[in-house]
């Protein structure tokens, strides 16, 4: 099969693909957002059951780690699962989608999961990791259960704004979310997908209580406030709208 009837039927079959174990890693990963938007009914269990034993032991066999996939507890356009898939570089992505389409396992599972739909439509974006945070980092396990996971998305007026509010976060909220005891997985800035410029990051907590203690712990921390009280750094200046989502893991995600 050829690159470009493999990315139409990975495009059907809604999914992205892992970089193949041999890729050379580079300085900053390239992560796939992919939502699957569905209606209540019988199409988030197939889409569960196919994402789990069919697309999850492609992508390990495709030597992707870590993986994530979600479901929305708090969100708009629910219900969805979201897949977060991370790549080494650009050049892998091609490189991988040409592994996953000699995958014949993953090929019938995928033209089963086809014979009727699973979701109402699909929307993906292909974000490039910051350079103060280059690589998913996967929370601590916890003793029980699973993590409450955020996916907030910071969009701009303008490149140079968001530019702006990445190097912000860069040189110094991100190091204050470590610090107060959250726990960062990954930042991107958007590279393919819609309302751009924009960026992305993800973090998790241990509860829904502890999330709101720690947002309430960062609006107060000092050296946040000294940070945004800086002229060009005010939110009305560098970011134009707000959005997040409240998340947590399917039971095969390996991020959990």
């Amino acid at each position: 099969m050829n690159r470009r009837k493999f990315i139409n039927s990975a495009a059907a079959a809604g999914v992205g693909a892992a970089a193949p174990a041999a890729a050379a890693p580079a300085k900053n990963a390239i992560y796939e957002l992919r939502y699957f938007y569905m209606r209540n009914g019988n199409q988030g269990q197939r889409t569960a059951e196919f994402l789990g034993k069919a697309l999850m032991p492609a992508l390990q066999r495709g030597g992707a780690r870590p993986i994530g996939f979600f479901n929305a507890v708090i969100a708009p356009q629910s219900p969805f699962a979201l897949s977060l898939v991370s790549y080494p570089s650009m050049a892998a992505v091609g490189e991988a989608w040409d592994k996953m389409a000699a995958d014949k396992a993953f090929q019938k599972a995928a033209d089963e999961y086809n014979s009727e739909p699973g979701y109402v439509r699909m929307e993906s974006s292909l974000l490039r990791a910051f350079d103060g945070w280059p690589a998913i980092t996967p929370p601590q396990p916890l003793d029980k259960g699973s993590h409450i996971f955020e996916l907030r998305t910071y969009e701009s007026n303008t490149v140079k704004a968001s530019k702006r509010k990445i190097k912000m976060f860069n040189d110094a909220e991100a190091g204050i979310f470590k610090r107060l005891g959250m726990q960062p997985v990954f930042f991107g800035e958007t590279i393919v997908g819609k309302n751009m410029p924009n960026l992305t990051y993800m973090v998790t907590f241990a509860s829904l209580a502890e999330r709101e203690k720690l947002w309430g712990d960062f609006g107060k921390d000092p050296e946040w406030q000294k940070l945004r009280a800086q002229p060009e750094l005010a939110d009305a200046l560098i970011v134009s709208n707000i959005s997040n989502a409240i998340l947590r893991p399917m039971p095969f995600s390996q991020i959990k």
